[in-house]
């Protein structure tokens, strides 16, 4: 392409873009390259990706003091209690539930995200409330009620995705007293207790069922079977008398320094 202008310096009509090339072979071939043409492809790709997907931008809520690499170091030994990592399960009809699980204890809360009246009734407004159940306000409300309940020792920090939903982190921290973090794009191993703790959560609440029939009461007896379990790692305690003895302990210390 840009070899033309040098050999045919005085024939405009001998000019084309590569995206003219891309264009000409995949929609002749409709969208999808025969396997011999894709042989000489230096991608080796059969699908052509356009542009747009490619120069997508990030998310704008993501900013460099968020990144998971800030979150305290003392995070990652699971010695000091008070680390969470959370994210949404998603179900049928984006449905919702979200999860919360204290790294070193493996205490789980689940959060109640009921769809909104509207949903399915009224068209989606513009810039309105996500009526699905699970938008970054009602995100924010449902994490800062439940971990309101447990001392402020035990709120140091929350990991969670890059999803919308945490769009609103700058005042879930305000609300809360908990530095909030993300991971990286399609990292999901950076939340691996989350992870672990939902594809357990997954026998209770399958894949392609819809989530939002299940309320706050059926939640809170999941939960307390969860954290009921003996686990290994927990030197065969349940994950609610680990945090239970962490919850004596910083009693303990408030009445001696009192």
């Amino acid at each position: 392409m840009r070899r033309l202008p040098l050999d045919f310096p005085d024939d405009t009509t001998r000019r084309i873009s590569h995206e003219a090339i891309d264009q000409a072979l995949y929609i002749e071939a409709r969208e999808a390259l025969p396997r011999e043409l894709t042989a000489n492809l230096r991608t080796g790709r059969a699908l052509r990706v356009p542009r747009a997907r490619r120069s997508r931008p990030g998310k704008t809520f993501v900013v460099p003091t968020v990144m998971l690499k800030e979150r305290p170091t003392e995070a990652l030994d699971r010695e000091i209690p008070g680390h969470w990592e959370g994210d949404l399960m998603l179900g049928l009809d984006s449905s919702a539930i979200g999860t919360l699980v204290e790294r070193t204890t493996r205490f789980t809360m689940l959060l109640h995200l009921p769809r909104m009246a509207d949903h399915g009734v009224e068209a989606r407004v513009k810039n309105g409330p996500t009526l699905s159940g699970h938008g970054a306000d009602v995100v924010r409300e449902a994490i800062t009620s439940s971990i309101k309940g447990v001392p402020q020792q035990l709120r140091r920090s929350l990991t969670w995705d890059q999803g919308a939903e945490m769009s609103q982190h700058v005042q879930l921290r305000l609300d809360t007293g908990m530095g909030v973090y993300v991971c990286d794009p399609q990292s999901p191993w950076q939340r691996g207790t989350n992870e672990n703790t939902n594809s357990v959560l997954r026998q209770y609440f399958p894949k392609g069922t819809d989530l939002s029939l299940h309320s706050p009461d059926d939640l809170a007896t999941v939960s307390a079977t969860l954290n009921a379990r003996p686990r290994k790692v927990l030197d065969w305690r349940t994950p609610h008398e680990a945090f239970e003895r962490v919850l004596h302990a910083i009693q303990a210390a408030g009445a001696t320094t009192g």
